[in-house]
């Protein structure tokens, strides 16, 4: 290469078009931190705070687009549009829709605002199932279009897939039919919430604190500490009792006490009885009941029925205890003893004739004996 080639190409150079181009290229990536934060603070003052997290989430994918805006600009200006450039076209293109894909990719995770508001306009916690399986769902969708959109932009036929998918979709949920109805199942656990994570549940197979819910199954740790799975489709057909969802607490017995007890003494100590329970701090006072219930041949039956405010287990037996040592102490001043267990042996008249009879042989047995 000479010096007039050399020349020749400087000469060639328009010097202010492409004085304008590096301008546009340099407005767009090095100083795109500086044009995307005043941009995005433009906006806070136009849309309040929410625009913070959104701007975190986007940031990147913001600033690339920036970047390819900067080079495009400052290629298609120096170029005076740069018509005949149909693979720098097709780059750029693709590169325009992977970072739109990289934004809403961005915008579909667990954490984003999006479910952000999910969460709290239909009350399901992020730390459930539903929301990351709607991320996951979500990002799928985004990056199977993507793709797609990136794939027609180069000229291939997306027909054949779609169809293709289509039948293996079909074949994969006759497939796993069982596995789908859990997952649907562990759907409607999440969504009606009869129990969620730390709830104490009952069914007619197993009974405990729910320790985790999946799509597939609910992990029960029992009370003997063992960890029963249960599939979310056989758990969502049982009737599920939650006790942890309980305002106040039931405690009922009987208490039977003996059948000779006097009956001014009785009415008195069931009237002190019901009266301690009705002013008990921690009883609640909607429903009180201490009535003598019955009699049967061995004691007389006095019936409790009434509620805790607690609900905790510990704190409820602590309760109990407390009114157990106080109604032995109410009967104790009455004079009032306990039904102990009883039992009447009937003895029939024959036998007895018979063993009156067999005594009398073996007295006189006996004294026969005494005289030989």
């Amino acid at each position: 290469m000479n010096l007039n080639s050399v020349a020749e190409f400087f000469g060639e150079i328009n010097w202010f078009r492409l004085a304008i181009a590096v301008l546009l290229l340099l407005v767009f990536t090095v100083f795109n931190k500086w044009t995307s934060t005043r941009l995005f603070r433009l906006m806070k003052r136009f849309f309040g705070m929410k625009w913070d997290n959104l701007y975190l989430t986007v940031r990147n994918p913001i600033r690339a687009l920036m970047i390819l805006l900067g080079v495009s600009g400052a290629v298609r200006f120096y170029f005076d549009g740069g018509g005949e450039w149909v693979l720098f076209s097709h780059l750029i293109r693709t590169a325009f829709i992977a970072c739109i894909g990289w934004g809403l990719y961005n915008l579909s995770g667990r954490s984003s605002r999006f479910f952000a508001g999910f969460s709290t306009k239909w009350g399901v916690e992020e730390s459930d199932m539903i929301i990351p399986f709607l991320s996951k769902v979500l990002r799928f969708l985004v990056i199977a279009l993507t793709l797609t959109i990136i794939a027609a932009e180069w000229g291939y036929s997306i027909n054949g897939l779609v169809a293709g998918l289509g039948l293996g979709s079909l074949a994969v949920a006759l497939a796993a039919q069982d596995t789908l109805s859990n997952l649907i199942a562990g759907v409607i656990i999440v969504t009606e919430k009869p129990f969620s994570k730390g709830d104490w549940i009952k069914t007619d197979t197993v009974e405990g604190m729910v320790e985790d819910i999946s799509f597939r199954s609910s992990k029960i740790r029992t009370f003997a500490d063992s960890v029963v799975i249960i599939p979310n489709n056989i758990l969502a057909k049982a009737a599920i009792t939650n006790w942890s969802r309980m305002g106040k607490r039931r405690i009922t017995f009987d208490l039977g006490v003996a059948i000779d007890t006097d009956q001014k003494k009785l009415a008195t100590a069931v009237e002190r009885l019901r009266e301690y329970i009705e002013n008990h701090q921690e009883v609640d006072k909607d429903m009180i009941m201490v009535r003598v219930k019955g009699m049967t041949n061995d004691q007389i039956t006095i019936f409790f029925y009434f509620f805790t405010y607690t609900t905790i287990w510990v704190e409820h037996m602590r309760v109990l205890e407390l009114i157990n040592f106080e109604i032995l102490n109410i009967l104790e001043e009455e004079g009032i003893k306990l039904a102990m267990p009883a039992q009447r042996l009937f003895v029939e008249k024959n036998m007895n004739m018979e063993m009156d009879k067999d005594a009398e042989k073996e007295r006189i047995y006996a004294g026969s004996k005494l005289y030989e």
